[in-house]
């Protein structure tokens, strides 16, 4: 009876939610209200939730019970009990691949993600769609000088892992935070996030490389992450090349504080902060830097499968919009980068309104030149999709 009891409940849930927060919050404050679930029972609930999110539209014109029972059966890789209970057809096919499953159910893995004319062409369709049907890994980027303490931890504690270089991948219900408190030893930074690291290593100006702050003769690069967030990429670029003097911005106070308080469990001290909208007129006129990092605002489309929600209530006039933003963006910070130096675009999106073309926005219309430019696709790794690009200010 508890399995029926959680559809219902998933049912309820998702009747209350409009898509207006990300789920995870909404669905802790339920929890907080309704008090009576245990651990297990929230765990289950939520898969059923995540699981409808992760269809898309599949299932738009069943009941949504239906839906439900048919969300968790195409996102569901081996039998279970909850799936024996409401479909044990199905739960006896649970083994089949999602093609299998969507030739059994009719459905068509279009109607996951409707919008493959706006993706990047490198892009695999179909690989996108079916990667979004599961829940990415977790992963840790390992902080210098903590490599063989961290392993030792996590080996002591029975977790699982798999290592590659400084890249630490964890099933994503890892309770890693009791183990490896976060911005210590350890950043937790997806897979392709971490692989930035060295676009920004090479976008920087020779001799700026990972030594001590004031061991080089050399002038320190001035680095400016302008859509900063909470720093995640400045922690990772401190920690690679701790020599150059940062600057660090955002548009909302309150993401700045939270920065501010990342950037003091890592040890960073000495950086600039400051609160702007590069969407405006005027971006501290007067300033420049060596190397400018735009992680933009921008569609998330790349990481749909953590945030399933926001590929299911999804506008598609949003790309318009991202693309203009990012256009307004791009076209005030490129005026602060100094003669030779460059620009480190880089989004979490798939959609080529915001990656491709905004790149030749930049050549055409701002003249800066193309050093490389990239998709990184996180379907073959359970890990998000990113876009990144290195452009150059030349002299005339």
């Amino acid at each position: 009876m508890k399995y029926f009891s959680y559809l219902n409940t998933a049912k309820t849930i998702l009747q209350l939610y409009k898509g207006d927060q990300p789920f995870g919050l909404f669905i802790k404050d339920f929890f907080r209200q309704h008090k009576k679930y245990g651990s297990k029972d929230r765990k289950q609930i939520s898969h059923l939730c995540y699981c409808y999110f992760r269809a898309g539209k599949l299932f738009i014109n069943y009941a949504l019970e239906e839906a439900i029972v048919a969300s968790l059966f195409v996102c569901t890789p081996v039998a279970n009990d909850m799936l024996q209970l409401f479909n044990a057809e199905w739960n006896a096919k649970a083994t089949m691949t999602v093609g299998e499953k969507f030739n059994l159910l009719n459905v068509n893995i279009a109607d996951i993600f409707p919008w493959k004319s706006e993706l990047s062409n490198v892009v695999d369709y179909e690989k996108f769609c079916a990667s979004i049907l599961i829940q990415p890994d977790l992963f840790l980027r390992i902080r210098p000088g903590f490599k063989k303490s961290v392993i030792g931890k996590l080996e002591g504690n029975g977790i699982v892992f798999e290592i590659e270089d400084h890249c630490i991948r964890v099933s994503n219900s890892t309770k890693i935070e009791a183990i490896l408190p976060p911005d210590q030893e350890v950043v937790i930074q997806d897979y392709n996030s971490q692989q930035v690291g060295k676009f920004i290593g090479k976008a920087l100006p020779s001799g700026s490389s990972n030594e001590s702050p004031g061991n080089s003769g050399k002038a320190k690069p001035a680095v400016w992450d302008c859509c900063a967030a909470s720093g995640g990429k400045s922690i990772m670029l401190y920690d690679l090349f701790p020599s150059v003097h940062l600057t660090v911005s955002d548009v909302r106070k309150n993401i700045l504080l939270n920065l501010e308080k990342r950037f003091e469990t890592a040890g960073i001290k000495k950086y600039r902060s400051f609160v702007v909208d590069l969407a405006g007129d005027k971006v501290r006129p007067g300033e420049r830097y060596d190397l400018i990092i735009a992680d933009a605002p921008c569609s998330g489309s790349g990481t749909w499968a953590r945030t399933p929600e926001q590929l299911f209530y999804f506008d598609p006039t949003e790309i318009d919009r991202y693309s203009q933003l990012q256009k307004k963006i791009t076209s005030n910070i490129v005026t602060c980068l100094s003669e030779n130096g460059k620009l480190v675009y880089i989004t979490c999106s798939v959609f080529k309104k915001e990656n491709e073309e905004i790149i030749e926005y930049l050549q055409n219309e701002l003249k800066l030149q193309l050093e490389d430019m990239r998709l990184l696709p996180g379907y073959e790794k359970k890990a998000d999709s990113l876009f990144v690009a290195v452009l150059s200010k030349k002299n005339v």
